[in-house]
């Protein structure tokens, strides 16, 4: 963790992946987050993976750093708790719905510099999730061989909807230190999704040609890549995005001639245009099939090195756990036995490196309830008789 937010403080009300995943950046950054749930946990307290005894891997990784608070949100003080935290604090993150008792109209009462960032799923408020936003803008339809569409098992609208959103909170934060005003950004999947297919050119695109763009496999869109099958087996990736890369890739495999003579045959050059080895890749494919599935994975990955080609073999979640590059040597990870689960593991912290700061070691998740006496006494001056009152009327939760 890096302390660049230090002495900022939010309080996330949410569930699932995107909302969780603002707080969880702005934890690992040095703010103080304050997760309200429900007393025993929220809808995805027991979200796969889980443990043999039924604790959640994910939740126990999305909540790294934060401070637990536990209350009744069914009674009407467990939902005053939660309003006035809010209100003490100033800064929230939720995915509760526009309306209703957390509002941003009705928590801004008391508090006008509020600052409220909403994850939603579409814009009117329907609700939506990352897999049927997905299905929506469009991309399973381009993956795979076809003709049937393939999801994807990465909720990446729901992880890039979190990251706009703890940019959104600063940014909001930002206004405020200059004209004093609080207000509302409502982050839905549904624009997060359309928008990046715009940024990225694609509905310029389907309009401009008037077509869908094709089924293209593991080949990349606009460039030469694709996978290849080495002597031993071992299925890799590799694509070239640079002038350099080409001339350097076909030398490794000793395709000069070969290539010349496409090139010859239909009138181009490949040396520095990527839309052309894309176009050609009829012609181009096959003779790379050949020169790579002669060679062991071992020799095309010194090759490849040497030459500064990108590449990757293909590997299993588990082997990439139990690589050294990634995981074991990276100074990302910290060995952690510290989990609410009992079960010790490599735990990530912050993504980004600030090489004049120490880079310090990852937190542990909260325990349900595990702050609640803690941030009740300090946000709102409660006694410590009042909160045990609630904690004895089932109010306010702690761990058992």
């Amino acid at each position: 963790m890096y302390p660049l937010l230090q002495g900022l403080s939010v309080i996330e009300a949410s569930s699932f992946v995107a909302s969780p995943t603002a707080g969880l950046y702005c934890a690992q950054f040095g703010a103080e987050v304050i997760r309200v749930d429900q007393i025993g946990g929220g809808p995805d307290f027991r979200r796969w993976p889980v443990t043999g005894e039924n604790d959640s891997l994910y939740w126990e990784n999305l909540n790294r750093g934060k401070k637990s608070v536990a209350l009744d949100l069914s009674s009407p003080q467990g939902r005053e708790l939660l309003q006035e935290l809010v209100r003490a604090t100033g800064q929230f993150i939720t995915n509760f719905p526009v309306g209703g008792f957390l509002s941003h109209e009705t928590l801004s009462q008391g508090r006008a510099d509020l600052i409220t960032v909403r994850v939603m799923g579409w814009a009117d408020g329907a609700p939506a999730l990352d897999y049927t936003v997905n299905n929506a803008v469009g991309y399973p339809m381009m993956t795979g061989p076809g003709p049937e569409p393939v999801n994807h098992v990465l909720p990446a609208w729901d992880l890039l909807s979190g990251a706009y959103a703890a940019f959104a909170l600063l940014a909001a934060i930002q206004r405020r230190s200059v004209s004093g005003e609080g207000g509302e950004v409502r982050i839905p999947l549904s624009d997060v999704a359309i928008g990046t297919v715009a940024n990225l050119g694609g509905i310029a695109e389907v309009l401009y040609s008037g077509e869908n763009r094709p089924r293209l496999g593991n080949a990349v869109y606009g460039l030469f890549g694709r996978d290849f099958v080495t002597a031993d087996g071992q299925r890799t990736m590799i694509v070239v995005v640079t002038p350099r890369q080409w001339s350097n890739l076909i030398a490794a495999l000793g395709l000069e001639g070969p290539v010349a003579a496409v090139e010859a045959e239909r009138g181009v050059s490949f040396a520095k245009d990527d839309g052309l080895r894309y176009d050609h890749r009829d012609a181009l494919f096959p003779l790379f099939e050949a020169a790579i599935g002669a060679r062991s994975h071992a020799d095309l990955a010194a090759a490849l090195d040497a030459g500064g080609i990108v590449h990757s073999a293909y590997r299993t979640m588990l082997d990439a756990a139990r690589d050294p590059r990634l995981v074991g040597d990276n100074p990302m990870f910290s060995a952690f036995d510290a989990n609410p689960s009992g079960f010790a593991y490599p735990a990530a912290g912050p993504f980004g490196t600030v090489p004049q700061l120490e880079r310090g070691a990852p937190q542990a998740a909260p325990r349900n309830g595990q702050h609640s006496e803690q941030v009740l006494a300090e946000r709102l001056n409660l006694s410590s008789g009042e909160i045990a009152r609630l904690i004895d009327t089932g109010i306010v939760g702690t761990p058992s």
